[in-house]
């Protein structure tokens, strides 16, 4: 078990920013968290659990400890009329786990190919992508309790996911280190094509009902079109969530903006696309000090270079700002702020 202090923390987060925690811990086993969480004192806190940082930003140095998890290993543990139950170690690369489940034909996670971050984030985040989210794969998450120092095991239904959240990310908040998650996939290949410009980019090629290798390779190719390598330019991928807005308000936006594109949801609600927003603003490829809009996707924030996390909150607000003077409408940060 790793054990620092005055840790750095700019390997453990996309956008590029050096801060640091007062203590670092990292754990390889279920164990090692369970003894974890008898251990630590009032003097620890606060605390603070991370991933790979994929959606963190930091905007000072951490007065606390931060955990993280490098639990490893892929084990399938049972199979029942061609659904397949899959543990998965939290500190496993949520992509690594994608390409290796295509490698298996074990199907269902093919569209959320490249999302950079850890397994353990996949079900506190409830990431998605291109018409799939990872609460339709996830069967029970396996955590121990800061708490009790007790080994539990969460029904999926229990976490309470929608659009980006979890209990993981609102009452659970800091009471839980996530030591494995459990995934229900399937042999048999149903290909989801019907969100965003797949189809289009599959019929460019010629391919008229995708393999599952296929439809992995589309979605990182059009991914790596659309966003910016972190290794490249620092950044947390998409820094805001959808928009969801109620039928009066859509209607009256619509009017307005005929052209505005949108995603009827099944409760009568309508979801709008933020970077729409943030384009039709004026923000798209434009910098504030040392952090910028990308130049392909307004959705994402860019640190152009040497930006601390001042610098793109203060980015973050002028977009809201805007959007909300233009629109109505009050984006949300999907990037855990902290």
């Amino acid at each position: 078990m790793k054990d620092e202090r005055n840790y750095d923390l700019l390997p453990h987060n996309t956008f590029g920013i050096s801060a640091c925690c007062r203590r670092f811990i990292e754990f390889t086993t279920a164990d090692e968290a369970r003894h974890l969480a008898t251990t630590l004192t009032d003097a620890d806190r606060p605390l603070l659990v991370v991933g790979a940082g994929s959606n963190l930003l930091l905007t000072t140095d951490f007065q606390g400890t931060v955990l993280h998890s490098a639990i490893v290993g892929k084990e399938i543990l049972g199979e029942t009329d061609g659904e397949v139950l899959v543990r998965v170690g939290s500190g496993e690369e949520w992509d690594g786990l994608v390409a290796w489940c295509v490698a298996q034909g074990l199907h269902g996670a093919e569209n959320l190919s490249l999302i950079p971050g850890e397994v353990g984030a996949s079900a506190v985040q409830n990431i998605g992508a291109y018409g799939v989210e990872a609460c339709e794969l996830i069967d029970r998450v396996e955590a121990v309790s800061l708490d009790e120092g007790r080994l539990v095991s969460i029904p999926a239904s229990d976490c309470h996911y929608g659009y980006r959240q979890s209990r993981f990310k609102q009452e659970w908040k800091g009471r839980f280190l996530i030591t494995h998650v459990v995934y229900r996939l399937h042999r048999t290949f149903t290909p989801r094509i019907d969100y965003g410009n797949i189809r289009s980019e599959l019929q460019a090629r010629h391919i008229g009902q995708p393999m599952a290798e296929q439809l992995r390779q589309v979605i990182i190719d059009i991914r790596r079109q659309k966003l910016p390598d972190p290794a490249v330019e620092g950044n947390a991928g998409s820094f805001f969530m959808n928009p969801v807005v109620d039928r009066g308000q859509f209607d009256a936006l619509l009017k307005a903006y005929p052209q505005m594109p949108h995603y009827l949801l099944g409760d009568g609600r309508v979801k709008i696309p933020a970077a729409w927003l943030i384009d039709q603003c004026g923000w798209k490829g434009r910098t504030l000090g040392r952090a910028g809009v990308h130049s392909r996707q307004a959705l994402v924030l860019v640190n152009r270079g040497g930006a601390t996390g001042a610098d793109v909150v203060a980015l973050c607000e002028a977009i809201r700002h805007d959007v909300s003077e233009r629109f109505g409408i009050d984006l949300t940060p999907e990037v855990n702020i902290v």
